[in-house]
Formats: structure tokens, C-alpha cells, sequence
């Protein structure tokens, strides 16, 4: 049995912001990205054609709150063409190869407009990626909050730390049945 019985075919895979600015020596380095990235690496095949990749990036001009959080991380205040918001092999080379839509967003969550027009107004959405505590818990309370049923795979993800991850899984398992952890 797997822990995705139960997931239609037509669901969608939304890794979310797998780049280099969350990997290595970063200030935003989730510790276990690598261990997240093994679990996204089972995920693609089943998501052939069904799969989005996310890319957070700063805003030519941070406003409102926007603006004190990039006080606070200056080293993050680069154009979205920067290398530090590529993502990361192998996930670079499998979205241009597939053909995977690749969705760039100044915002923490990813589930607006953009990715909305890829997957349709009420997906089912499988969520993998980094960080648990911050994009992957943004992008499914949105999307819930909007009608999608979002699945979230513990073991394809990373926070900025063990506990972090723990506390954020925990927070959207209070979102049932919006919100799986699987």
C-alpha cells in the first residue's frame, strides 16, 4: 500500500522552490534537502506531465512587511535571474526535458493566479519541497482555503529545522480533511 492510494490520477505535483538558495552554506539552508529531494525524485515518475516546479524569488521593490524581512535578509535582495534562485539539479534539467511549468513568485505561497491557471481552480495538489515551515505551510492553506484538496508528502519535504518541519506538518494536519499528511 502506498501513502498516495487514494490520490486521483489527475492530481498535480507542486514542488515548491527546490533552488540553491536553500541549499549548502545559505542563511536559508534547510538542513534536510537532501533528504527532500530523494523523496521528490520517487515522486516524478508517477507525475509525468502533471507536475509544476515553484521558484521563490525577491521583488525588484519589497513594500509593506516586505520590506523589514529584507532588512533582515539583505544577502536575498538579487534579480530573479540570479543563480541563487535556480533551482537545483536534477530538478533544472528535468523541468526543461518534461516540460514542466516552472512558477516564480515574490510570495511565501505559491497558490495564486499563476499556478491556479496550470492546474485548474480545484486540483487535487500533491505537495513536496522546501521549506515545510514556510512555502510548502503557505502554499496548502491557501490553496485549501481556495477548494483544492492538497495532499502534503512529509518525506519530500525539508524546514529550516527537524523541529520546525514537525511543527508545520503538525499545523496542517489540524486542516483535515483540507489539508493530508502523508
Amino acid at each position: 500500500m502506498s501513502a498516495l492510494d487514494g490520490v486521483p490520477d489527475d492530481a498535480w505535483l507542486v514542488v515548491i522552490d527546490v533552488q540553491e538558495v536553500f541549499t549548502g552554506d545559505s542563511p536559508w539552508a534547510a538542513p534536510r534537502f537532501d533528504h527532500a529531494v530523494a523523496g521528490i525524485e520517487r515522486l516524478l515518475p508517477r507525475f509525468t506531465g502533471r507536475t509544476v516546479f515553484t521558484r521563490f524569488v525577491a521583488p525588484e521593490r519589497p513594500e509593506g512587511s516586505w520590506t523589514q524581512y529584507y532588512r533582515d535578509w539583505p544577502f536575498a535582495l538579487v534579480p530573479g535571474a540570479d543563480p541563487l534562485w535556480d533551482l537545483t539539479e536534477p530538478f533544472r534539467t528535468a523541468a526543461a526535458d518534461r516540460g514542466d511549468p516552472v512558477v516564480t513568485e515574490s510570495t511565501f505561497g505559491k497558490w495564486g493566479t499563476s499556478l491556479q491557471a496550470i492546474t485548474g481552480d480545484h486540483p487535487h495538489l500533491v505537495l513536496a519541497g522546501v521549506s515545510t515551515d514556510c512555502c510548502v505551510l503557505s502554499t496548502a492553506l491557501a490553496a485549501a482555503d481556495a477548494g483544492a484538496t492538497v495532499t502534503v508528502v512529509a518525506d519530500a519535504c525539508a524546514g529550516a529545522s527537524d523541529d520546525d518541519h514537525e511543527r508545520a506538518l503538525a499545523a496542517m494536519r489540524l486542516y483535515a480533511p483540507l489539508v493530508t499528511v502523508v
